[in-house]
């Protein structure tokens, strides 16, 4: 259980990006789980070069800065892939913005793999390594502080969605863009904010992979992207606080199934997708999802 909560903290975090994009421009934005990638990648790099040319420095400044910086620029990476691939598209068929985003997905991927190459890079441990043993159940610090971050980014969102007149604005584009337009709000720039925002926290849950996992690759946003996609979905897509339940459920499955050998360690992707199948059949809007009749 420690584990699946450790492992759908950064589901959750990825599906959360899913979930605001959908929700306000119905696009299933699948470059999403590749600035998951990104932003680990930056958080190394910056890491990198603070240990080369700063040498250490204090956890309580080094902490907030390998998030901070990383957010950031993958934040401003969102808005810029919004404003040039997404952007253009926003009265085409459904089906060209998809498209799309699979190849704003490969050139992610291919830039990384250009710039820091197909080796697996060590990321830099920043938190220190202290292990409790509570009758037998073993936690980490970088366990708790993973899963306590990870409340309290969704917990920040959720306030931020519901409580002020941004939030609203995106609720409001979310039911009709139009309307919205005329209502005063300026669409353009309340999407580019939700871009901002899903990427941020896609930023910031690549962090958190890297020190859990202590490696990463060009190609880590992959599998990673449809597992949190698939998250969103067992929520309910387009809604916020499935998106986190969603991750959590899946986190805690794939370690109860894999860790009480129900099924092997190397079935696990397909017993995940295996779950993803039988939402789509039986439970198509999510656990929190609402059926909503589309617009002719």
């Amino acid at each position: 259980m420690v584990n699946g909560l450790t492992t759908g903290s950064v589901y959750a975090l990825v599906a959360l990006g899913y979930t605001m994009v959908y929700g306000v421009i119905r696009l299933i934005n699948f470059a999403h789980g590749d600035l998951y990638m990104v932003g680990a990648f930056v958080g190394f790099t910056l890491l990198d070069q603070i240990g080369r040319h700063l040498g250490s420095l204090n956890s309580f400044l080094l902490v907030p800065l390998a998030f901070i910086v990383p957010m950031a620029t993958v934040g401003i990476l969102g808005v810029v892939i919004e404003r040039v691939a997404y952007r253009p598209l926003r009265r085409a068929p459904r089906l060209s913005p998809l498209i799309t985003a699979i190849g704003v997905s490969l050139a992610l991927e291919t830039g990384a793999l250009v710039i820091w190459g197909a080796s697996f890079q060590v990321f830099p441990s920043i938190l220190p390594s202290t292990v409790w043993d509570l009758s037998g159940v073993v936690i980490s610090s970088t366990q708790v502080v993973i899963f306590v971050l990870t409340i309290a980014l969704m917990a920040v969102l959720y306030l931020f969605v519901q409580r002020t007149m941004l939030g609203k604005a995106m609720r409001a584009i979310a039911i009709d863009q139009d309307t919205a337009r005329l209502m005063g709000i300026n669409v353009d720039s309340v999407i580019s904010l939700t871009f901002f925002i899903g990427s941020m926290l896609g930023a910031a849950a690549g962090i958190m992979a890297g020190i859990y996992y202590t490696s990463i690759d060009f190609n880590m946003g992959f599998i990673i992207g449809l597992k949190a996609f698939t998250a969103a979905v067992i929520g309910g897509i387009g809604n916020i606080p499935g998106a986190m339940l969603g991750g959590y459920v899946l986190g805690l499955l794939e370690a109860l199934g894999v860790g009480s050998g129900i099924i092997s360690s190397s079935w696990r992707d397909v017993f995940v997708f295996a779950i993803l199948i039988l939402v789509l059949v039986f439970r198509p809007t999510g656990i929190l999802g609402e059926h909503v009749v589309e617009k002719v």
